[in-house]
């Protein structure tokens, strides 16, 4: 989810994209006669009303247990779980929003994973008027594919097991892809990838304004003192000190269009 700069209260602009590509050629019509106007058009767009929260987390330190370094520490540990936590947001809003189809990607004969995903850009660009620029397997998913291309046993098949991520996304001619190896806490004695068996495919621009046509954005605003992020220390007790890390960002599906997604066994 691409960052765009926000203030804590904003408007951004959620849209249907029709107007950018209607056409005029049927009737001519941006063809001005004499004495006339031209055609006047526009542009319309949906407004929501929207701030970013305040999130963050606190750890409590004991300085009977320090060793040099252990505030550095501290924070790397506290900005490692709030981005999953923002990693995971990302991922549910995405995935809740495409259209999800099938796919069996195994040892069967004639399985090609790459078409599938090729096929499905084409069909989110038929939909939205923009293809998407990003790609993101799961773990789970990205394994398969390459099993689906080895059992093909074919010099193509086993040079696509091989395809590095920056050669695939010129191969399926987006920007980028991912590839999620990210796990979280699930239970007691059980972690669960972040992504796990689904591709997700959607547009997110870099450098993102607040009416760009992305499909996610992730709106941050400045925190007390200015930057993205504060770290501010507390000390409890003689021994006791909490650190805190905070930041300011709301992470929003902006349009609907075009986002795809496979479930992959």
């Amino acid at each position: 989810a691409p960052r765009t700069n926000a203030p804590r209260r904003f408007t951004y602009k959620t849209t249907t994209n029709a107007e950018e590509f209607y056409s005029d050629t049927a009737d001519d019509s941006d063809i001005r006669a004499i004495g006339a106007d031209f055609k006047r058009v526009e542009y319309t767009a949906g407004e929501v009303e929207a701030r970013t929260h305040n999130k963050g987390l606190t750890i409590r330190v004991d300085l009977d247990n320090v060793t040099p370094g252990w505030e550095q520490r501290s924070v790397a540990k506290l900005l490692r779980r709030l981005k999953r936590n923002e990693l995971r947001r990302a991922i549910a809003l995405l995935s809740a929003a495409a259209t999800n189809t099938a796919k069996t990607w195994d040892t069967t004969a004639g399985k090609d994973p790459d078409q599938d995903v090729i096929t499905d850009l084409i069909a989110a660009g038929d939909a939205s008027g923009i293809t998407p620029n990003r790609v993101g397997y799961g773990l789970t998913a990205w394994n398969r594919r390459g099993l689906s291309h080895r059992a093909q046993e074919t010099a193509g098949g086993f040079a696509s097991a091989t395809m590095t991520l920056q050669a695939l996304a010129g191969i399926l001619g987006v920007e980028s892809v991912y590839v999620s190896r990210e796990r979280y806490q699930s239970g007691a004695a059980a972690k669960t990838q972040v992504l796990a068996n689904l591709v997700l495919m959607f547009n997110a621009m870099s450098g993102a304004d607040l009416e760009d046509a992305s499909n996610i954005k992730r709106f941050v605003s400045p925190v007390e003192g200015g930057g993205d992020i504060r770290v501010y220390q507390q000390q409890v007790t003689s021994k006791l000190v909490d650190l805190t890390v905070e930041h300011n960002s709301l992470i929003a599906i902006t349009s609907t269009l075009g986002i795809r997604k496979f479930t992959v066994s």
